[in-house]
This record gives structure tokens, sequence and C-alpha cells, in this order.
């Protein structure tokens, strides 16, 4: 599916209303006790984000819909313009439908040096993905490239949804998304065994360590 596709048929998936389910509601007033009454429209970004949570619980697309935008800018008695700003600027808002699997390339210097190239052709052969900003055919995945991650050390990185994956290549990225697509969730974290960001290969300093 297309940018233009997709951007159509966001449009006709919007829903009319809606609401905060249970979890929601639960969570909503933790959140904004941490503002002064004044000011609770700083709580936008956490209430956009348990927006994005509840539709992934409810609908297995984690996106924002204006009607949600609408409701998030009444509780917090601010205008809706300013929620849809807020919304449009971030990257980690989608404001539109996307596949169950958020596939989120880094393209940034040290991952594109690493190989961020081959990991994010293994992502468009393994799901027929075209392009940037496009849906897979059976709706599973969508594909985005996204700056910086922060996890440079360990480049190249792709996110699935909230999770890193990383040190990975071409093969290592097709059995990812193979794993993904069988329902499976592998563990997230260096794909090549790396403890955190220590250097690969075998320890060559601190060999004696008490304790150990």
């Amino acid at each position: 599916m297309g940018a233009t596709q997709a951007a159509d048929e966001a449009e006709r998936h919007q829903p009319a209303h809606f609401a905060f389910d249970e979890e929601s509601e639960r969570r909503i007033p933790g959140i904004l006790a941490r503002y002064p009454e004044t000011r609770k429209a700083s709580a936008v970004i956490p209430l956009l984000w348990l927006v994005q949570e509840q539709m992934r619980r409810q609908t297995g697309s984690a996106w924002v819909p204006k009607a949600a935008m609408d409701v998030v800018a009444a509780r917090l008695g601010m205008p809706p313009i300013r929620v849809y700003e807020v919304a449009t600027f971030y990257f980690m808002f989608n404001t539109r439908p996307i596949g169950r699997h958020h596939l989120q390339v880094c393209g940034t210097t040290p991952c594109m040096l690493r190989g961020a190239e081959e990991v994010a052709r293994a992502c468009r052969d393994a799901t027929g993905i075209k392009a940037y900003g496009e849906t897979s055919a059976d709706g599973m995945f969508t594909l985005s490239e996204v700056e910086c991650l922060g996890a440079c050390v360990n480049a190249p990185v792709l996110q699935v949804d909230l999770d890193y994956y990383e040190d990975l290549d071409y093969e290592s990225t097709v059995r990812l998304i193979e794993a993904l697509r069988r329902g499976e969730r592998p563990r997230p974290g260096s794909v090549i065994g790396r403890q955190a960001s220590a250097p690969e290969g075998e320890r060559t300093t601190l060999l004696d360590v008490p304790g150990e």
C-alpha cells in the first residue's frame, strides 16, 4: 500500500467516536497528578500514548485517531488544534492505522555505516513492502525509517513496536520477520549474543573479577 493510498485509507478508517477504556482510565489519574492543575496540558504526550496503546490492544494497530485527539483535548481543557500539533510533530505517534508490527529502521550515520541499508532491504524482501511508509498486503507490517534510536554501539538497529533488535544483518532480519509472522516474539537485544553494549567477542580485560 503506497503512502497516498494509506492516507486515504486512514481517512476512511477514522472512527466517529473514541472513549478511554477501563485500563486507560485507571492510569489517567496518576498521570495528571504529576502536573499542577493549571498545567494539565503538560499531560498531552502521555495521554496520546495511552490512546495509541489502547488502540493497539483493541484493534491490533497502534495509532491515534482524530476523535481520540479531541477526547484528549477535552480532558485537558486545551484547544484541539494544540493536540493535533503534538500528535503530528512526534514520530512516536502514528496518525493513521499501521500493521500489527511496526518495523522502524534507524537510518542515521552509525547504523547506515554498519548496514542499515541491508536491514531495510531485508524488511522489504520479507514483507513485500516497496517503500517506507507502506503496509504489507496482509496488514502484518508497516515499514518506517526513523532518526537515531540511541543504540549506535550495537548498530544497525531495527525497532519492532517497542523492542530493539540490534547487530542485525540481512539474514538475521529476515529470520526475525519470519518469526513475527509465525506469531513468535524473539528476545529483544543483540542478535549475536552481545552482552548489552559490550564489545563483540570474549572479554579481554577484568578477567579476574572477585565473586565471578
